[in-house]
């Protein structure tokens, strides 16, 4: 704002010294009784400046209810960065107050606050509210869906913005991508699984979309607080725990009661995090407020990646270390899982045309990216961890 009056005084300055500066002609009689043009002398035109306005842009103070605990070291800090960058943006004038999961609201209530403006915003993942609208899960991560990168591309360059945005309309929500927690763990298993079979009659902590691809393969999902899982699994309340990854993981200790640590979470090939924005709230907020909000979502995004990709290979070099086996889950289950997701989104697409056609255009963005990964980035990877190694 400063600069901008600078510029303005500026410009206005110059206008001035340019009249100050420009001679006028003057006709002044010789002595032959001649016209000759003389330059006079002339008083400038007084230049009305308009006084730089004194006034300031107003003042908001928003809530924020979040679906995750303020211990979190990643999901958390990401409604955190939201808070601090629009605050400094704006030279305090638009402040958001963070209340952790059940401070203000239960984690699986945010949607509801945010649609009846208890609070001004959430943070959440989309994903928890699979039983509210089955739909809402492609705002956050489907089963055999997209990676991080695809993801991000897919919401902010293909059709995942625009739709998801006419499917938050009906709750009176303005939706924000605000994190990513990257590929997955496939989660903690006291015993192994060898076949799909070992599947049936599991009693599995998962959420959203996941619990219903393992309910339709005999598994029992069953709903248990994070802070709960060590003790659930060590009483046998529950036989495995699907969390997100070794950076998160770490701090629960689950190895020391299910040290089978299964890869990969088929279930979410990410899991993107969003802010919640009351509609009415949003359209209240200056231009300059709402463009400070949408590039305070997109660092915290931003962030959240670099924290999970750094975080992560030392966590898992720390499990292990500490007993944790590393399992890949068999490709027969894997083709299994697939078949049951597939029969899934078959039957939510012929009830809901909004959610088949999220999920049409998902599945065109995918298999349009895929094949390009594989050359690449993939080619890329495989070389790096080749090269050096020993023949044979």
């Amino acid at each position: 704002m400063q600069r901008r009056a600078f510029l303005k005084q500026a410009a206005l300055g110059a206008a001035g010294s340019a009249a100050l500066a420009a001679p006028a002609i003057a006709q002044q009689a010789t002595a032959t009784g001649q016209q000759e043009p003389v330059l006079a002398q002339q008083t400038p035109a007084v230049v009305q400046q308009t006084p730089p306005s004194t006034e300031q842009a107003p003042t908001v103070a928003w809530r924020l209810a979040s679906s995750f605990p303020s211990e979190s070291p990643t999901l958390f800090a990401g409604a955190e960065d939201v808070a601090r960058y629009v605050s400094e943006v704006t030279d305090g004038r638009f402040t958001i107050q963070i209340f952790p999961a059940g401070d203000l609201v239960q984690p699986g209530q945010v949607l509801e606050a945010v649609q009846h403006r208890v609070v001004d915003c959430g943070h959440t993942a989309s994903t928890r509210y699979f039983d509210t609208d089955p739909a809402l899960s492609f705002d956050a991560g489907v089963p055999f869906g997209l990676n991080t990168r695809q993801m991000n591309a897919w919401m902010l360059q293909g059709e995942g913005l625009a739709l998801t945005r006419v499917l938050f309309d009906k709750y009176n929500i303005v939706n924000f991508p605000c994190g990513y927690t990257g590929a997955q763990m496939g989660g903690w298993f006291r015993g192994e699984v060898k076949t799909v079979d070992d599947l049936r009659g599991l009693k599995i902590k998962a959420s959203g979309f996941a619990r219903h691809v393992l309910a339709r393969l005999g598994a029992t999902p069953v709903d248990v607080p994070v802070a709960d899982t060590y003790a659930a699994l060590e009483q046998g309340v529950v036989d495995a725990v699907a969390w997100v990854g070794p950076y998160d993981d770490e701090s629960l200790a689950l190895y020391k009661v299910a040290r089978n640590y299964y890869f990969p979470g088929w279930w979410a090939g990410t899991l993107q995090l969003s802010l919640y924005v009351n509609q009415d709230a949003y359209d209240e907020l200056p231009k300059p407020y709402q463009s400070a909000l949408a590039l305070a979502c997109r660092m915290a995004t931003a962030n959240m990646i670099a924290k999970y990709d750094a975080g992560n290979p030392d966590a898992l070099r720390r499990l292990v270390s500490r007993g944790a086996q590393l399992k890949a889950f068999p490709k027969p289950v894997l083709q299994a899982c697939y078949d049951a997701s597939l029969a899934a989104y078959k039957e939510l697409g012929a009830k809901d045309p909004m959610f088949k056609k999220l999920y049409d255009s998902m599945v065109a963005f995918r298999d349009k990216e895929v094949p390009w990964f594989r050359v690449a980035e993939g080619g890329f990877d495989s070389m790096i961890a080749t090269l050096g190694q020993p023949a044979g």
